[in-house]
């Protein structure tokens, strides 16, 4: 079996530890995520880490010529617009934060501010390394935000009251494997602690709901950011092929969905149409 990595980072422990558990019998390429086609004969099956424009329209090109890839390119796409991602989170009956979109953080500045319910959550409409999630309580921190970033197209969220956590909830196929971490809206992201949590200690029905998310989306490899607000579960975030950093059993569950769809079993995940 040859196996396809897209990624600008072939030595991330997730990728890096899943490769040893393949080989030596299987052949792993790395390919770079803005080559315009993969480098020698197809792969039996790539994995698009990747999710860079250049990344997405490789993606597409190897679906197109019969390649199965994981996540796919349009699941990925999908998880990279934090507007399309909330629209169908909700038509799905998923608990998704309510998301309004503004074209720039400067417009959303500009407009009277006494319509905005503080504090809210402003995020990059457009989910990136380095792309903006702020929490917002009041006019003058809105300022300064829109004088940083007076371009960036932003969606606006409530925020919802939690415990300071976010559950970081990572699936691979039909594996969950769950951590706390402190919410970045307090502590910046350089400061962020992360602490184990078993399965058993997430509260009723969440397990479930991650579950859905993945065939909701059509996704094989995500992570679910979800807090726990005073009427349930609020998911606030989701992404295509996560780190999934210090999680034991995260390489074999990967490497075996690697195999499986080589082998042409069924994808986990059905996409929803017209989303």
């Amino acid at each position: 079996m040859r196996v396809g990595l897209i990624t600008a980072d072939p030595d991330h422990q997730l990728l890096a530890d899943t490769a040893a558990l393949l080989t030596p019998r299987h052949e792993l390429v790395a390919v770079a995520p803005e080559a315009t086609a993969a480098p020698g004969e197809l792969a039996d099956v790539y994995l698009l880490k990747a999710r860079t424009p250049g990344a997405l329209a490789l993606a597409r090109s190897l679906e197109e010529r019969g390649a199965p890839v994981v996540n796919s390119a349009a699941a990925t796409e999908l998880c990279q617009d934090r507007t399309a991602m909330a629209a169908l989170a909700r038509r799905a009956g998923l608990p998704f934060a309510e998301t309004r979109t503004v074209s720039a953080l400067a417009a959303l500045s500009r407009l009277d501010t006494a319509r905005l319910e503080y504090p809210v959550v402003v995020k990059s409409r457009y989910s990136r390394r380095h792309d903006l999630v702020a929490r917002v309580d009041g006019p003058v921190r809105l300022a300064e935000l829109a004088a940083a970033w007076p371009d960036e197209p932003v969606v606006v969220q409530d925020f919802t009251p939690n415990d300071g956590w976010d559950h970081k909830l990572w699936v691979v196929a039909d594996t969950v494997f769950a951590a706390l971490r402190t919410s970045e809206l307090t502590v910046g992201k350089d400061g962020r602690l992360t602490l184990p949590l078993p399965l058993e200690d997430l509260p009723p029905g969440w397990l479930d709901l991650v579950r859905r998310v993945g065939s909701v989306f059509a996704l094989e490899v995500y992570g679910v950011d979800v807090l726990r607000g005073p009427d349930g579960p609020v998911i606030v975030d989701i992404n295509a092929f996560p780190g999934i950093r210090g999680q034991a059993g995260a390489p074999e569950a990967l490497a075996a969905l690697t195999v499986r769809t080589a082998a042409g079993q069924p994808a986990v995940g059905v996409p929803l149409q017209n989303h």
